[in-house]
C-alpha cells in the first residue's frame, strides 16, 4: 500500500541576488537608504513621480507600484474591477509592463482618464522597475496563483509594503501586519471587494507613520538571499 508521507514534502522559496537589489547599494535609483537612515526613501518617492509625469508630486500620498505581466493570472481582472475606486482615493498607482491587450489597454484608459493619478508605462524597463521599487510606498500583487513571486520579496527591502493575495509563495513570504510585527498585507478571497479591502487597510496604517515606518523596517530586515535558500536546500539533501 503506497502511503502518504507529508514529511518528505518540503518547499524551498525563491531566494533573490541583494547585490542587484539592495537600496543601499542600487545604482539604479536616485538615492541610497537603510533601514537605519530612510531619508533616501523620500527623494526616490518624488524622483519616481516626476519621471512618470506627475505635474505637482504630492509626497503625502501613498504611490502603489506595480511591476508585472500583465494577464489574467496576476490578478489584474481584480484591479480592472476596482480601478475606478482606485481612482477616487487619495493614492498614485504606477504601473509598469505589458501583457494581455485588455489589460494594456484599462492602464492605457486610465491614464488618459486619470494623468494625475494613474502614472503607467506599457514597456520592459530594468532600471524603471528598480525606481518604482524604491520610489512606491506599497507594492501590489493580487495573483489568481503564485509559485513563489520575486516583487514582494523585492519590495520588502526597499521598505516597500507588499499587499498581496494569499496564495502560493505570496503567502509563504508575506506576514500580516498586526501593529508591531509583520510585513503587509493579504486578502484570501479572490475577489474585487476583499483587494479593496486590503488596499483600504494599508492606507489606514500608512496613515500612522510610526506604525508605517515600523512595518516598513520589518520587512527590510528580512533574509531571502540566495545563501539562506541553498541551506535549505542542503538541509534537504542531508536529510
Amino acid at each position: 500500500m503506497l502511503r502518504h508521507r507529508a514529511d518528505r514534502l518540503q518547499g524551498i522559496l525563491n531566494g533573490v541576488d541583494y547585490e542587484a537589489w539592495n537600496p543601499a547599494t542600487d545604482k539604479l535609483i536616485p538615492a541610497n537608504y537603510a533601514p537605519e537612515d530612510l531619508k533616501g526613501k523620500e527623494a526616490c518617492k518624488k524622483a519616481l513621480l516626476e519621471k512618470m509625469g506627475a505635474k505637482v508630486p504630492v509626497l503625502t500620498r501613498p504611490v502603489i507600484g506595480i511591476v508585472s505581466r500583465f494577464a489574467s493570472q496576476k490578478g489584474f481582472d481584480l484591479i480592472s474591477d476596482v480601478a475606478e475606486q482606485l481612482a477616487s482615493l487619495d493614492l498614485y498607482v504606477v504601473a509598469l509592463g505589458t501583457g494581455e491587450p485588455p489589460h494594456e489597454d484599462l492602464f492605457r484608459a486610465m491614464a488618459a482618464k486619470y494623468p494625475d493619478k494613474f502614472l503607467v508605462k506599457i514597456a520592459y524597463d530594468n532600471t524603471l522597475a528598480h525606481q518604482i521599487e524604491a520610489g512606491a510606498d506599497m507594492f501590489l500583487m493580487p495573483s489568481r496563483y503564485e509559485s513563489c513571486g520575486l516583487n514582494q520579496i523585492y519590495s520588502m527591502k526597499y521598505g516597500t509594503v507588499p499587499v498581496v493575495r494569499a496564495t502560493g509563495g505570496l503567502d509563504d513570504t508575506i506576514e500580516p501586519f498586526n501593529g508591531d510585527a509583520g510585513t503587509g498585507f493579504k486578502f484570501s478571497e479572490y475577489s474585487p471587494q476583499a483587494l479593496l479591502a486590503a488596499i483600504r487597510q494599508a492606507l489606514e496604517v500608512y496613515r500612522q507613520p510610526k506604525a508605517w515606518q515600523r512595518l516598513m523596517q520589518n520587512g527590510m530586515k528580512k533574509d531571502f538571499s540566495w545563501p539562506t535558500s541553498a541551506r535549505e536546500y542542503l538541509n534537504v539533501y542531508q536529510r
